[in-house]
């Protein structure tokens, strides 16, 4: 396989998550509609519940690959992530679509972590980190056309027209990867699977205060990104009265948003990492503020600027920050980083999506439930990032 297929096909793996998540949203009313009628807040439970099972699957999809080899562990995966899917277009009850949906996250765990290893097996260095910098170019753009994709799916189906685009993309995607990827793990460099080096790896984390600090910043700030994607879409109809265009100023907000990591990667080594989350979350903190402050107090005409100021802060501060904390979690765990990673991205997931419900079914028409959220959330990042 080509370098240029290479780095396609790490970014059609890579999107998976983000095509789970974002091509949704447009779907959410309908599907409140018909799953939840009455009770449209609940609708938002099926991104938390996805990004939950993501969370879990984190856990074992990097273990797994360890052991087996990356190939058949995105089998695996795959076959997760396909019944997901199955079961959600064949769902006629919420509770069934939840329990699909956390399904499909596990699932979904497996190309998220492996296209990752993909790349560490096959480069290093600098080399890496400029491959890198393609994929998630072009993660970016996937990100920002999910939306209106899913748009343009409910135009030709329903709901359920969405689940099957995503078991096509990720059947495609598998058979691509199987079908054309050499296995980038050969045998002699596999490891055992074994409870012990996770449960090392977990005491290492647990014990760690550089490490402990990073993985509970993760999860608020992973939190203030699901709570906002879990009502976003309700926002942009029920708030401004913008759910037609929803799609297009999202893609806005992706595109400005994808600008945090260059800028990430260009001012750290003078700053610090520290400092820049630290910076990061006093300007959440500011901006937030603003944004309630002009809602409760503006006139109308400002509402709608100062609310999408912010949301592009919401995801900017994703580029900026969670580079940064990974490196800083790591950075005492060089030896048992592998594992360390995982258990630190499904930490930060997991708790991350247990604190976003509760804010996202808060949602009463306005974004004032989510911004005091955000708020409560933003300060307590700032308290521990204090201590890094």
């Amino acid at each position: 396989m080509g370098r240029f297929e290479f780095i396609a096909l790490m970014a059609a793996l890579t999107a998976t998550v983000a095509l789970s998540v974002d091509s949704m949203l447009p779907a959410l009313p309908y599907i409140a509609e018909t799953l939840s009628p009455g009770e449209p807040n609940k609708a938002q439970l099926i991104v938390t519940f996805f990004l939950f099972g993501m969370g879990l699957g984190t856990f074992f999809a990097g273990p797994l690959s360890d052991s087996i080899g990356r190939k058949p562990a995105m089998l695996i995966g795959a076959g997760l992530y396909l019944a997901g899917a199955f079961l959600s277009t064949m769902s006629h009850s919420l509770g069934w679509m939840l329990a699909a949906r956390v399904l499909q996250g596990l699932g979904a765990a497996a190309p998220r972590v492996i296209a990752l290893a993909c790349v560490r097996d096959r480069f290093e260095g600098n080399e890496m980190a400029r491959l890198l910098s393609f994929v998630m170019m072009i993660f970016a753009l996937l990100t920002a056309l999910a939306p209106l994709l899913g748009t343009g799916i409910l135009f030709l189906a329903d709901w359920r027209g969405i689940f099957a685009f995503l078991a096509i993309f990720s059947l495609a995607t598998t058979i691509w990867m199987v079908s054309r990827l050499e296995e980038t793990l050969p045998a002699d460099r596999r490891r055992e699977l074994r409870f012990t080096p996770l449960k090392t790896a977990f005491l290492e984390v647990v014990r760690e205060p550089l490490a402990r600090r990073s993985t509970a910043l993760q999860a608020l700030i992973f939190a203030m990104l699901f709570a906002t994607l879990s009502s976003i879409q309700q926002l942009f109809e029920a708030s401004f009265g913008l759910g037609e265009s929803f799609p297009l100023w999202f893609g806005g907000v992706a595109v400005i948003a994808s600008m945090g990591g260059p800028l990430n990667a260009r001012i750290v080594g003078r700053v610090g990492m520290g400092n820049v989350v630290r910076g990061m979350m006093w300007a959440q903190i500011g901006l937030v503020a603003l944004m309630l402050a002009g809602w409760l107090w503006a006139p109308e005409s400002w509402h709608f600027p100062l609310f999408y100021l912010w949301l592009i802060s919401i995801f900017f501060q994703m580029g900026l920050c969670m580079g940064n904390l990974n490196a800083l979690a790591l950075q005492p765990l060089g030896h048992v980083a592998g594992m360390a990673a995982s258990m630190i991205t499904a930490f930060g997931t997991v708790a991350a999506t247990l604190i976003a419900g509760p804010i996202g079914l808060a949602f009463n028409g306005t974004p004032v439930p989510l911004g005091l959220g955000v708020l409560v959330l933003a300060v307590l990042a700032r308290g521990i990032a204090q201590k890094l």
